[in-house]
């Protein structure tokens, strides 16, 4: 696999590439991305601010495949801004709290999941980041500690004392 690759990402009226700014991920795959695109990232808009010469927005923190999948959202709602996500959920089905399309984007395995989830952050990506989020509440809900230690692959290191203690101290978020 080459270790730099250039992906021209465009909409049909994007021009010159003073339109355009290249986001480098950690994996320096370079992705030519639409300004109005890019800008959906608070990170790289202050960066892009800051230096307004530089075409090139280094993000060290994501890696190529998951920036790929991170421009694909900003693509998709640069022009229809996603609806703000009703909490708490009402239904662990994604497709019943979101739109079809984003109920399909986070339909991923866990540790593409998580990627996202870290770079929605890194980036600043407030309505990614509440949709990747949104997913994992979606995975929890309705679920006993023992399941979501199964989902999660979380290892229960409480006796069963303190696992007592905890739920008598926390019975009111077990009560309906």
């Amino acid at each position: 696999m080459a270790t730099e690759k250039k992906e021209e990402i465009q909409g049909l009226d994007d021009g010159g590439s003073e339109d355009t700014l290249t986001l480098e991920a950690s994996t320096n795959e370079q992705f030519k991305v639409p300004k109005k695109v890019a800008l959906m990232s608070e990170l790289v808009k202050t960066m892009a601010e800051g230096d307004r010469e530089s075409q090139v927005i280094p993000l060290p923190n994501v890696k190529g495949s998951v920036l790929s999948k991170v421009i694909k959202y900003m693509q998709y709602h640069a022009d229809c801004p996603p609806k703000e996500i009703e909490k708490p959920l009402r239904s662990a089905n994604m497709a019943e709290v979101v739109p079809q399309w984003d109920a399909d984007f986070v339909d991923v395995d866990q540790e593409l999941l998580f990627e996202l989830i870290l770079a929605a952050n890194y980036m600043d990506i407030k309505p990614l980041l509440d949709l990747t989020c949104a997913k994992v509440a979606s995975m929890i809900k309705g679920k006993t500690p023992e399941q979501i230690r199964k989902t999660f692959n979380i290892i229960n290191d409480f006796t069963p004392e303190e696992e007592e203690a905890v739920r008598a101290e926390n019975k009111w978020a077990e009560e309906n």
